[in-house]
């Protein structure tokens, strides 16, 4: 086992759900930049999951004892197996830039509506990034853009802290809106960028492309409910709840039927271009998000059958870089029938609302004109020190929350 990994299996297991996170992130952003830099950094974390997993599976058997630790270990090996599969998974959408299997332009200029992007950008010297802390620098209140990792060299920091300082070199990532990319680059000292910029693959434009353009919104909507499914996956598995691994069951069906939709919508098309081959990248992307899918399914079969779940596996996602979060709008409280976009939720707290459920129906990714009410169940992720302001915001005291 290398000396530069965690030597215990539920730091791994948080690292290996971090690492595969991120690797999906920096994926769809090798899209949206048509960057293969972007796809570059996605092929090495895949190196790092990649050892992350061995060491795990080995850790794994070695620790299972008895019958009754072998059964509580194939729970483990079990979603150390869907991470892996998410990696591979993201691996694939970066391959699409370095291949060039063709990305339509309606999918670029829809990407930004796809929620959050990750930007990715080098420190250079002397720029306002270059020595300061992130503490200091107050990266998610300035820019909305939210520190997710930090690469010095070939060193990671999966879970940057507040006191860590950035230095001439570092290469930053970031999630939050498209609009926050242009000012983290201007701190940082880098040139600015513009999406797909440098594309010379592109699906030629045509006079009618409805087909192709049902087939982007469509991937759209796959990308945020993969992520969704995951989210609701990890959640499922912290706070053993069969209703959440319902709602994954339910959201990878739907995936199902999506990519069958696009894959006929892709077909159509196909006869209004000049080259239908550019049109693989679609198709893989579906694909791909659809595996996701797939991936948080497997993870909860655990809870769906009744299994315990190990609790190093709990601990694992509970103490990984970003948090998940289940609490209720308590009525009278500054949430109580704001919408998410005037209490400016993301950037006041920190976190990201994943899902509400409101009289036993979720809306998944709602967006910034959903309003809450007294009573909905928020699931939120986001860093921990999104806790104590979200609480705030939801009329709890700390000590009350689940």
């Amino acid at each position: 086992m290398r000396e530069d990994r965690p030597r215990n299996l539920k730091d791994m297991l948080a690292e290996a759900k971090n690492t595969s996170e991120l690797m999906v992130d920096l994926a769809y952003a090798a899209l949206f930049y048509n960057s293969e830099d972007f796809s570059e950094e996605v092929f090495r974390l895949e190196e790092r999951l990649n050892d992350l997993v061995f060491d795990m599976r080995t850790l794994a058997i070695l620790a299972a004892r008895s019958p009754a630790d072998s059964e509580q270990m194939a729970g483990i090996l079990q979603v150390v197996q869907d991470i892996e599969k998410i990696g591979n998974a993201a691996y694939d959408i970066a391959k699409i830039v370095v291949k060039k299997l063709g990305i339509p332009p309606e999918l670029l200029q829809d990407l930004p509506a796809a929620e959050e992007v990750t930007s990715r950008v080098s420190i250079h010297p002397e720029s306002e990034l270059d020595g300061r802390s992130l503490q200091e620098l107050d990266l998610p209140v300035e820019t909305g853009m939210r520190p997710i990792a930090v690469r010095s060299g070939s060193e990671w920091n999966f879970d940057p802290d507040p006191e860590d300082v950035l230095r001439e070199g570092d290469v930053l990532f970031l999630q939050g809106p498209p609009e926050g990319v242009a000012e983290i680059r201007e701190l940082a000292g880098a040139q600015p960028i513009g999406p797909g910029e440098g594309s010379s693959d592109a699906v030629g434009a045509s006079d009618d492309l409805s087909e192709l353009e049902r087939a982007v919104d469509l991937l759209i909507e796959m990308k945020n409910l993969s992520e969704v499914a995951v989210g609701l996956a990890y959640s499922a598995l912290l706070y053993y709840d069969a209703g959440l691994a319902r709602e994954v069951v339910a959201i990878e069906d739907e995936m199902d039927e999506m990519r069958y939709r696009i894959e006929r919508w892709v077909l159509l098309s196909a006869k209004r271009i000049e080259d239908p081959s550019r049109l693989r990248g679609v198709l893989h992307l579906a694909t791909a998000s659809e595996t996701i899918a797939d991936c948080a399914q497997e993870m909860v079969w655990i809870v769906e059958k009744g299994e315990e779940v190990h609790p190093v596996l709990s601990a694992a996602v509970g103490e990984s870089d970003e948090i998940v979060l289940k609490l209720t709008v308590s009525p009278g409280s500054p949430a109580d029938g704001r919408t998410l976009g005037f209490l400016h939720f993301e950037t006041e707290t920190g976190m990201y609302a994943l899902a509400v459920n409101r009289g036993g129906r979720w809306t998944y990714r709602p967006r910034d004109t959903f309003a809450l009410r007294g009573g909905d169940s928020v699931l939120a992720t986001g860093a921990p020190e999104g806790l104590e302001p979200l609480a705030e915001l939801f009329g709890q005291e700390l000590e009350e929350i689940p």
